[in-house]
C-alpha cells in the first residue's frame, strides 16, 4: 500500500490544527501530558468533520466528482494490496469461526472491487444534489418561495463485516456534500483502513479536505458511544449492522438515528399466480445471495395452489441445499421440512434456511408479514390486479413488491447509485437511502424590498 495518510490513523494524534478555544483547554484535574483517550480523540474527529463539511458546502460538483473517479482509478491500482489486506482479515474471520454468509460479506473479490468502482463512477456520474431548487410558488405580494436542497453536514457510519460499505459510504456523502465518519466493525479492521487510504488518495486529488472522511481506526467499543453522542459535532448516525447494534444504538444515541433493521422479508404466492413464474421468483429471491437483507426468509403460499407448486419448489430449494422449516401442513407435503418454530418466523436467518407457511387467504398473508416482518421488504406473486393493489396499499414495508423477488432491495437497482443502507424509518427517508436521503432542504425566498404591513 501506499504511505498511508496520516488521517486514517487520525486517532494516534490529537487536532493540532484547531485554534485554541475553551472547549480545547485541558479538562481540570488532568495533567495535560496524559495520553489522550478516545473519548477525547472522537472529539477531535468530531471538530474536524465540521470544519471539513463546511469547506465540502463551498466545494464545486465538479471537484466532487473528480474526487470519486480518482477513488475509482486507485481502487483498480492498488487491487493485489487491498486483497491482501482482506486476507488479513478473512484468515482472522475463518479462525473465529465467521459463518459463511458473513464471510461472503467480508471477501473483497476481483467482482466486489470491479463493483465498488463502477459504483463510484455511477455515483461521479449522476446528477448533482446540492443546490438544485425546487418549483418555486410566487405569493401575492410578489415573493417568490422555493426549497433548495443542501446537505445534512456530518454523517457517521457505523456498520459491520462489509467492507465495500466503506467506499459506499464515503462516496454517498461525498457527493451529497457530506462529511463523514465511518466506523467499520472489527472484522474488517485491515480492509477498511486499506480502503480509507484510496479515499484519503482520492481527496488529495481533488485538493479537497482530508478531513471530509475520516475512518475511525480503533476497535474500541468506547469509540462508537462517543460518536453516538457528540451533537455539536455529528447531524445523524446510519447503523448497519445486527439486532445487537441497532439496540445498543436505539438506547443510548442522543444523534438522530437512520435505522437499518434487519430484513426478515417475505413472499406471498397468491392463489392467482403463474407457478412457473413463481417458482422462479421465489428461488432467485432465497438464493441469490444468503447474506443480504433483503432475501427471502419466510414463503407464505395459498393452500389451494400448494399442492401443486410446493413439491417441485422444495425439490429445487433442497437441492441448492436449502433447509426448510414448515407450518404442519407444509411439512405434511414436503417429507425434508422440519418443523418451524415460533422463533423461525421472526429470524433473518442470512444463511440458507427457509421457513414455510400455507396460508387461507390474502388477508392471512398481510396479517402474518404485519405480526412477524421487520418493516424492510416484502413481495406478493399474483396476476390479480386487485390483490396486488391490496398488498401493495396493506402491506406497510419500506418497499412492496409485486411480481419480483425480494432481492431487488438495493439502492443500484433501484437507480439511487450504491446505497448507504435500507431504512426502516418513518422520517425522515424511508427504504434505499441514496443521494436525496443524504441531503434536507431549506426556505429559499426571493423578493424585491417587500415589507410585511
Amino acid at each position: 500500500m501506499a504511505d498511508h495518510h496520516p488521517v486514517t490513523y487520525l486517532l494516534n494524534t490529537m487536532d493540532s490544527t484547531h485554534s485554541s478555544s475553551s472547549a480545547e483547554q485541558p479538562t481540570p484535574g488532568r495533567n495535560p501530558s496524559d495520553t489522550p483517550t478516545v473519548a477525547d480523540n472522537m472529539l477531535a474527529v468530531g471538530r474536524q468533520a465540521r470544519r471539513a463539511a463546511r469547506l465540502l458546502s463551498t466545494a464545486s460538483g465538479q471537484a466532487r466528482n473528480r474526487a470519486l473517479r480518482a477513488m475509482a482509478r486507485r481502487l483498480t491500482e492498488q487491487k493485489e494490496t487491498l486483497q491482501a489486506e482482506n486476507a488479513r482479515d478473512l484468515e482472522a474471520a475463518r479462525e473465529n469461526g465467521l459463518s459463511t454468509a458473513l464471510m461472503d460479506r467480508l471477501t473483497l473479490s476481483d467482482r466486489a472491487i470491479e463493483s465498488m468502482a463502477n459504483g463510484l463512477l455511477q455515483i461521479a456520474g449522476m446528477p448533482d444534489p446540492i443546490g438544485s431548487i425546487s418549483s418555486s410558488t410566487l405569493r401575492p405580494n410578489g415573493m417568490r418561495v422555493a426549497h433548495m436542497r443542501v446537505p445534512l453536514g456530518v454523517i457517521g457510519i457505523i456498520y459491520e463485516s462489509r467492507p465495500n460499505v466503506t467506499i459506499d459510504a464515503a462516496a454517498l456523502c461525498l457527493k451529497s456534500g457530506n462529511a463523514s465518519i465511518l466506523r467499520g466493525g472489527s472484522e474488517a479492521f485491515h480492509s477498511n483502513l486499506a480502503l480509507g487510504d484510496i479515499i484519503q488518495a482520492g481527496l488529495a486529488d481533488a485538493n479537497l479536505p482530508a478531513h471530509a472522511v475520516q475512518v475511525v481506526n480503533t476497535t474500541d467499543r468506547s469509540a462508537v458511544g462517543k460518536l453516538i453522542t457528540m451533537t455539536e459535532h455529528v447531524d445523524v448516525i446510519v447503523p448497519r449492522g445486527g439486532k445487537n447494534l441497532i439496540r445498543r444504538l436505539t438506547d443510548e444515541a442522543r444523534v438522530p438515528l437512520i435505522k437499518h433493521l434487519d430484513g426478515n422479508c417475505h413472499v406471498y404466492i397468491d392463489e392467482y399466480a403463474d407457478l412457473d413464474k413463481a417458482h422462479d421468483i421465489a428461488m432467485n429471491a432465497k438464493t441469490y445471495r444468503y447474506g443480504i437483507c433483503g432475501t427471502m426468509e419466510t414463503l407464505l403460499v395459498h393452500a389451494d395452489i400448494a399442492p401443486a407448486f410446493l413439491p417441485e419448489l422444495g425439490a429445487s430449494l433442497i437441492d441448492k441445499g436449502v433447509e426448510l422449516r414448515g407450518c404442519k401442513t407444509t411439512c405434511s407435503m414436503l417429507s425434508a421440512a422440519v418443523a418451524a418454530t415460533e422463533e423461525d418466523w421472526q429470524t433473518e436467518f442470512l444463511a440458507p434456511i427457509l421457513a414455510i407457511r400455507i396460508v387461507d387467504s390474502l388477508d392471512e398473508a398481510i396479517d402474518h408479514i404485519a405480526r412477524y416482518a421487520s418493516g424492510h421488504t416484502e413481495a406478493i406473486v399474483t396476476d390479480h390486479l386487485g390483490h396486488a393493489q391490496q398488498f401493495q396499499r396493506e402491506v406497510d414495508s419500506s418497499s412492496v413488491y409485486v411480481n419480483l423477488p425480494t432481492c431487488f432491495a438495493d439502492g443500484q437497482e433501484y437507480g439511487l447509485g450504491a446505497e448507504i443502507g435500507i431504512s426502516t424509518n418513518r422520517l425522515h427517508v424511508r427504504g434505499p437511502v441514496g443521494l436525496e436521503g443524504l441531503t434536507t432542504q431549506k426556505w429559499v425566498l426571493n423578493g424585491d424590498g417587500q415589507l410585511r404591513g
